[in-house]
């Protein structure tokens, strides 16, 4: 006879309520507006806590019925009952999942906060983050990156960026005539990983003519600065008759992973270059001509 159960990652059912892990999965689903709850049929029938979320529990009753219905009795006491999953047995190191919930649950409120700027989110996702980052006693300035970017940007006057490498590192990047902060910064992170001094030119400037003339004169833009893309390419040419470009040019898969603030919001292309190199990337709430939102 046909049977019925779910997978589903999150919430995890056997850790605690208040666990970053599931706070995280809240966090993750501000949009949604899902809430983690305690399994109140589950609690009944066997006197064991174990955790949910509201939409599974409002429609265990209707799901019950239409099993009585076809079947004659239900073969679930909970909505817990029907799940398969066993992600919590999985957790070797708990507080190492408990900080990467928490980095997960800062990243979530940039993101929305970069949502509610652009005019696609809502203060409501905001505001709920706001309470789950408070549920998780965690400050923005927990994750590395947010701090050192501020500073460098307070330093200069001008839009900065941070990236924390695989082993903690930070490397910094500011804006100048040639580059602007996030090209700066993957290129300072390249070379620090190629063990190349950050003094030293590692693209030419028969490389950036092209594209800073390409750009202004042709393309109609104001702005000569390189985006990351462009600086990529720049160093790719560079590549084919300088050592250390090339040497820097290999460490690009490097950047996996690696976590990246930016003190004002990005262009689309620097975006998505970002999330071509698989970093993970935050931004201020503020354009780089404007004030940070006030709410």
């Amino acid at each position: 006879k046909a049977g019925y159960a779910k997978f589903e990652t999150f919430p995890i059912w056997n850790i605690p309520l208040k666990h970053p892990v599931n706070l995280a999965y809240e966090a993750a689903t501000a949009d949604l507006n899902d809430v983690n709850m305690i399994d109140p049929f589950h609690l009944e029938a066997y006197g064991e806590t174990t955790i949910n979320y509201n939409r599974d529990v409002e429609v265990f009753p209707v799901l019950q019925a239409m099993f009585e219905k076809i079947m004659g009795e239900c073969p679930y006491k909970s909505p817990t009952d029907m799940g398969v999953n066993m992600a919590g047995n999985c957790i070797v190191d708990d507080e190492a999942c408990k900080e990467a919930a928490r980095q997960e649950i800062i990243r979530r409120y940039y993101k929305s906060m970069e949502a509610l700027v652009r005019g696609t989110g809502r203060e409501e996702e905001v505001y709920k983050i706001e309470l789950l980052l408070k549920q998780a006693h965690v400050a923005l300035e927990d994750r590395k990156v947010v701090p050192a970017a501020l500073q460098r940007e307070e330093e200069t006057g001008a839009p900065a960026a941070a990236m924390e490498l695989d082993d903690g590192r930070i490397i910094t990047g500011k804006t100048s005539d040639l580059l602007g902060a996030s090209s700066a910064l993957i290129l300072n992170a390249l070379k620090e990983l190629a063990g190349i001094d950050h003094s030293k030119h590692v693209i030419s400037p028969e490389a950036l003519r092209p594209i800073q003339t390409l750009k202004t004169e042709y393309l109609g833009s104001k702005n000569p600065r390189l985006h990351s893309d462009e600086t990529l390419i720049a160093l790719s040419i560079s590549a084919a008759d300088n050592e250390d470009a090339k040497l820097a040019l290999q460490q690009i898969p490097k950047l996996k992973g690696c976590q990246v603030h930016t003190s004002v919001l990005l262009s689309q292309v620097d975006i998505l270059e970002f999330r071509k190199l698989g970093v993970e990337l935050t931004c201020e709430p503020k354009s780089e001509h404007a004030k940070k939102l006030q709410k």
